[in-house]
């Protein structure tokens, strides 16, 4: 991928747009700030907590691009009024390989724009992005995993037409419960 890749999500009646753009270093303030959350902190497989470490964070997220087998996402939504973009969260495909059937996504969302269909709207672009661009190298399906009690992570992957597969047990520590895998094929 030489050009950078941004994905636009149009505003819908009760959302403002959203522009989904690989990670910039101007962008570890903001993520800084929004991972001081209690409830992403659970969540999260990293935990960002200064500066140095957002900057580690943005740093593996651009040499996934570089590799072309990870791709993050910064999520952000235009601010009425403003000319800036405001972060509302991320989205990732990851595993990508050549000739690999399957990879998989994930997503946050900062604690100001949960509830608003943030994540649902960015995993939809990321997936439809994702099959455009992967399928004829024979990416077939995408998998979506998450903890059996992210009662909301389980919501925008029925929402975003990910099916329910299987229950996988827990793989400590980075998954320490067990956790719910959804798939959505390309047929979908």
């Amino acid at each position: 991928m030489s050009a950078p890749v941004v994905l636009q999500v149009a505003a819908s009646p009760v959302s403002p747009a959203l522009v989904l753009r690989p990670w910039r270093m101007a962008d570890v303030a903001a993520l800084v700030e929004v991972s001081r959350d209690p409830a992403l902190r659970q969540w999260a497989s990293s935990v960002v907590d200064n500066d140095a470490d957002g900057t580690r964070w943005v740093q593996a997220q651009q040499q996934g691009w570089a590799a072309g087998d990870r791709f993050g996402f910064a999520v952000l939504e235009a601010q009425p009024g403003s000319v800036r973009e405001q972060l509302v969260g991320n989205v990732v495909l990851k595993e990508v390989t050549s000739g690999k059937p399957a990879a998989e996504v994930g997503y946050w969302t900062a604690a100001h724009a949960r509830g608003r269909g943030v994540a649902s709207r960015a995993l939809e672009a990321l997936t439809n992005w994702a099959f455009g661009t992967f399928e004829a190298d024979g990416l077939e399906r995408l998998e979506l995993l998450h903890q059996v009690d992210n009662l909301a992570s389980c919501r925008v992957a029925q929402k975003s037409s990910y099916d329910f597969d299987t229950i996988l047990p827990a793989a400590p520590p980075s998954f320490p419960r067990d956790g719910h895998l959804h798939i959505r094929r390309t047929s979908a």
